[in-house]
């Protein structure tokens, strides 16, 4: 950051809010000869404007004086800040008058009013600059912003992740009473062992979560249910997962269910 350039572009007149900001920033990170090459995107974010008024912006800078640029092939463009050249806007087209002499009857003659004395030249565009050499630093000028400290993960105490683990370990415990309370009942009726997969591993812990520490005695009767669609399907797991609250609330009353238990509902 240069003072030196700040304090010079913080009293320009004449410029929008958007214009005066994108110059601040650019000030903020030049040197003391006025040179920075911040990207397009990096001066977006420091000053909450999008890329494309930041553009607008620099183009206007440049045709005022206030900002010089000079292209790098493959990199970044270089800024140079030059507050004591700029020309405010309304110094860069001169004005017309009528003369006097105009007869009432005839047009009026248009002259242009020549700059005032010691008047820079106005300037058309910033491609003036395009071939100008520009010297450019070891190391690019610091912002004198303070730096943003990266989020810290939070730490989480030795209790905290104890209870974790034994709140996890007793979730596979439960997960394995269920799914044992199922095999060996579905074994006894089929004379083969179920077949556990990644999707039965889901619907078990599932079930857990629906039925709590009665899913294993009501896994063991969902087994028992002579329902002929049941049988058709070789009482899957999922079917005693779609309708699991039904399925424990016959359990629960001692197994009053109809034969055909998916069509009908539990007689009490």
């Amino acid at each position: 950051m240069s003072t030196v350039i700040m304090s010079a572009c913080w009293p320009l007149q004449g410029m929008t809010s958007t214009q005066k900001a994108v110059l601040i920033s650019l000030a903020d990170n030049a040197n003391d000869d006025g040179v920075c090459w911040p990207s397009v995107s990096n001066i977006a974010l420091r000053t909450c404007l999008s890329e494309r008024a930041v553009q607008g912006a620099i183009k206007s800078l440049c045709s005022t004086g206030a900002l010089q640029t000079s292209d790098r092939t493959g990199r970044s463009t270089i800024y140079k800040v030059t507050p004591e050249a700029y020309s405010p806007p309304q110094q860069l087209h001169p004005r017309t008058t009528c003369t006097p002499e105009a007869d009432a009857g005839s047009p009026p003659q248009m002259v242009r009013e020549a700059p005032a004395a010691g008047a820079p030249h106005p300037r058309s565009s910033c491609t003036q600059n395009r071939n100008r050499t520009i010297s450019e630093p070891s190391e690019e000028p610091q912002s004198s912003l303070p730096a943003v400290p990266a989020a810290q993960p939070k730490k989480r105490s030795a209790k905290s992740r104890r209870v974790d683990v034994q709140g996890e370990e007793q979730r596979q415990e439960a997960c394995r009473a269920i799914w044992n309370a199922y095999s060996a009942a579905y074994e006894q009726r089929y004379r083969t062992k179920p077949i556990r997969n990644a999707k039965v591993n889901t619907q078990v812990n599932d079930l857990l979560k629906r039925l709590g520490a009665e899913a294993p005695q009501v896994a063991e009767y969902f087994l028992s249910i002579e329902d002929a669609y049941l049988i058709r399907v070789y009482h899957e797991f999922g079917q005693l997962l779609a309708k699991a609250e039904a399925y424990r609330t016959a359990w629960a009353t001692a197994g009053r269910a109809t034969s055909d238990w998916t069509d009908q509902e539990v007689v009490l």
